[in-house]
């Protein structure tokens, strides 16, 4: 790789600019994969999987994976983070539904589980079941027990959680 011209009285942030842009110029995957960033958060298996799809070897994408990485393009943890945040607000799901999503998205078990765990620290699951029953029930007509169960456990939701739920003879009417 050459060098890159600057100019003597340049600021340190325009050296790295410049030596940025030079960077993604050198490296075409690099920039397929900057223009894929653009438009949605993805995780490092994503935009490898769309390098490789592109025809881009196991090296030239993890280069520019490693290189996406260290500009804090990508970030595992904080879109874990964030599709969970984003993911309960629109539609509360248990634990393990969570996971397999995460799994899903190519978020490895240990931040998985780590981010699932902090997140619902803030929100307990019996709240979450109650919530996505309450928004299933103004969509659609009464549930019945059976329903309410068969529909939480698709849900992620653990069993427990929908026994003390049900079992407390919830109201599984509409509002």
């Amino acid at each position: 790789m050459g060098t890159v011209a600057t100019r003597k009285g340049d600021s340190p942030q325009v050296r790295r600019q410049t030596k940025d842009t030079a960077l993604h110029a050198a490296d075409p995957w690099l920039q397929i994969a900057v223009r894929y960033l653009a438009r949605f958060d993805r995780t490092q298996r994503q935009v490898e999987q769309f390098l490789r799809v592109r025809g881009a070897s196991p090296v030239q994408a993890d280069r520019a994976i490693g290189r996406l990485v260290t500009l804090r393009y990508l970030d595992d943890r904080a879109y874990a983070k964030r599709w969970i945040e984003t993911r309960l607000a629109r539609r509360p799901m248990g634990r393990e539904r969570l996971r397999v999503e995460l799994l899903a998205k190519g978020i490895n078990e240990v931040l998985a589980e780590d981010a699932i765990r902090k997140a619902l620290t803030e929100a307990d699951e019996e709240t979450l079941a109650r919530r996505a029953l309450g928004i299933r029930q103004r969509r659609s007509r009464r549930l019945s027990p059976q329903q309410a169960f068969r529909l939480l456990r698709q849900w992620g939701f653990e069993e427990d959680t929908i026994a003390r739920i049900i079992g407390k003879g919830e109201d599984t009417e509409g509002p």
